[in-house]
């Protein structure tokens, strides 16, 4: 199918096109012609939207879809379907599922079920077989079936040594290690942050000490070992001083953010929504505001939805039940462009690409076209009809969000809404 968008805007620092509005066309998947004005010639299919805007397709390094397993919560069709329709061109799945992916063969399964769907599914494998925190999975094996790191979904590396022995070891294919920020011991049976809040409302807290103590950990046997270390989803001001001491130094350290943790704070947990029960959990004012800054400044190199689809048995629960986790692709960019400029957005949306080894293709004539198309101006509230998951546990219910996607092109396909 060949396009031509109409009258986008082009939000692309560096690119000569930033922020001027231009006719896009594409041919057999390839972006053929950029212009101030494009005149159809009959064979393509043109895409007018009220205030059109188009960037480099988002990238989502930390998503989960269920499948195989957990299909009740989220298959990989409709969840790649979320992602396109929420503006995402390419998704990292993670391990959290039964079997887990710690083999040559499940990387194959999940590729195997997103075979030919517009958005790209990168498998993360997981760092231990069964993700049970005990021996290493076949790393190399699933690294060259297409893994890009290797991380057990939210389960922090208790043993030093296995972290230090797979740095070591994941150093020889140029492999990637995840290591969730959470000192276990010292978190044991938390609910929510652990301040006032959390006194307030009776509830267990989690020292943002569990997360500063095991990052602080991990960087010490990093500058050791040499490798590649990211660090998913920080949710502390510490942690950003710590991330930002050690790419001072020089290691080859990499984080994210959840944008939950950006956008909301434990506040939030007055009505014991379990919604809101989320890990890491959410933290107080000065969090949000250190992590905002770090993700300003480069110390944090870009967002995640951490997208979590718990079903309703799991999660409409009491609160001490209930599980951890909030399905997010659908808010992510309405939160985060309410939050910070446009600019900051995109490039917060995009950059992760790089850190996990993805191919990037650039917006320009001659490119493979893989591409978001999005309004940023349109001011909404997200209600439970608009969550395309097919699990509705949603932290940003009734929240007000700014900007939102319309869909996506790549790999020859258009998805809008």
């Amino acid at each position: 199918m060949n396009i031509l968008l109409k009258s986008a805007t082009i939000v692309d620092l560096g690119n000569k096109h930033h922020l001027k509005k231009r006719d896009v066309l594409i041919e057999s998947g390839v972006i053929k012609k950029i212009g101030a004005k494009i005149t159809k010639s009959g064979k393509e299919k043109e895409i007018f939207l009220p205030n059109l805007h188009i960037s480099k397709g988002w990238f989502d390094p930390s998503v989960s879809f269920g499948e195989p397993g957990f299909e009740e919560r989220e298959t990989i069709e409709n969840g790649l379907n979320t992602a396109a329709l929420s503006g995402f061109t390419e998704v990292a799945v993670n391990a959290n599922t039964f079997p887990v992916t710690d083999s040559k063969a499940t990387i194959q399964y999940l590729k195997s079920k997103a075979s030919g769907h517009a958005v790209d599914l990168h498998p993360i494998g997981a760092l231990t077989i069964e993700s049970k925190g005990v021996d290493l999975a076949e790393l190399f094996d699933m690294k060259n079936e297409g893994a890009i790191s290797f991380y057990d979904y939210k389960k922090p590396i208790q043993n030093p040594n296995l972290l230090k022995i797979a740095l070591q070891y994941a150093q020889g294919f140029n492999g990637m290690v995840q290591s969730f920020p959470l000192e276990k011991l010292v978190a044991k049976g938390g609910m929510m942050n652990e301040e006032i809040n959390s006194t307030r409302l009776g509830l267990k807290g989690i020292p943002a000490l569990a997360e500063s103590l095991q990052i602080a950990r991990d960087l010490s046997i990093l500058e050791y070992t040499g490798g590649k270390l990211h660090i998913p989803t920080i949710s502390t001001k510490k942690s950003v001083e710590l991330i930002k001491d050690a790419k001072t130094k020089g290691l080859d350290v990499s984080c994210s953010v959840a944008v939950a943790n950006l956008y909301l704070t434990d506040d939030a947990l007055e009505s014991f929504d379990t919604n809101y029960k989320l890990m890491p959990p959410l933290r107080t004012k000065d969090d949000t505001k250190a992590l905002l800054k770090g993700l300003k400044e480069g110390v944090i190199d870009g967002v995640t939805s951490d997208h979590d689809p718990i079903d309703i048995e799991n999660k409409k629960t009491e609160f001490d039940h209930a599980f951890f986790g909030s399905v997010g692709l659908e808010s992510a960019f309405g939160a985060l462009n309410s939050l910070i400029d446009l600019e900051t957005t995109i490039t917060a949306l995009t950059a992760l690409r790089g850190v996990f080894g993805c191919v990037e293709e650039e917006l320009k004539e001659g490119s493979k076209a893989n591409i978001t198309l999005f309004d940023p101006n349109i001011e909404w509230t997200l209600k439970e009809d608009d969550i395309l998951s097919t699990s509705k546990n949603a932290a940003f219910l009734k929240s007000r969000l700014k900007g939102k996607a319309y869909g996506i092109y790549a790999n020859k396909k258009l998805l809008i809404l």
